[in-house]
């Protein structure tokens, strides 16, 4: 009987470990991650810096191009702000991820916007996940204050 409790623990823990994959709105060429938005009311990311000022954050959906995408597992991401400024984008809760081939795509992200202070430890970490090498990793030596992104869903268009 115990032998069959532990069995039936194990493929319960099993079954709840679901990898399912997105879903695809075949007409449309739309591809959903995290929780169900849509495409209505969003604002140009180039908009981004404009809507922060004077603000901590802001509750905000927005729309542009993904320029780099985390290539260990597409954990965050990156948003062209215009002006050589970018935006990195996580997941809220770190529950979904998008494509690793996402970089050039249009998306829509919906979440809180802020400014936020990245450590050195963290900097790295994040080269490392972009592919950089030991010598671009070793140059990163000081913080950064750069726009972030938590979202909590993301519409990939898949064109």
């Amino acid at each position: 009987m115990k032998h069959l409790l532990s069995l039936f623990c194990a493929v319960l823990v099993l079954a709840s470990c679901n990898n399912s994959k997105p879903e695809e709105k075949k007409e449309s060429g739309l591809l959903y991650f995290g929780d169900s938005i849509t495409t209505d009311g969003a604002t140009e990311a180039t908009q981004l810096i404009s809507l922060l000022e004077a603000k901590d954050s802001i509750p905000v959906k927005l729309s542009g191009k993904i320029t780099n995408v985390c290539q260990k597992k597409g954990c965050w991401m990156k948003m062209d702000l215009g002006n050589n400024q970018s935006l990195r984008v996580t997941f809220k809760d770190y529950a979904f991820f998008v494509p690793k081939d996402a970089g050039g795509k249009e998306v829509i992200v919906e979440g809180y916007a802020y400014n936020d202070t990245i450590s050195v430890e963290e900097l790295k970490h994040y080269a490392e996940d972009a592919g950089s090498t030991k010598e671009e990793i070793e140059k990163i030596t000081e913080p950064e204050v750069e726009f972030s992104f938590e979202a909590n869903g993301v519409i990939l268009k898949n064109e």
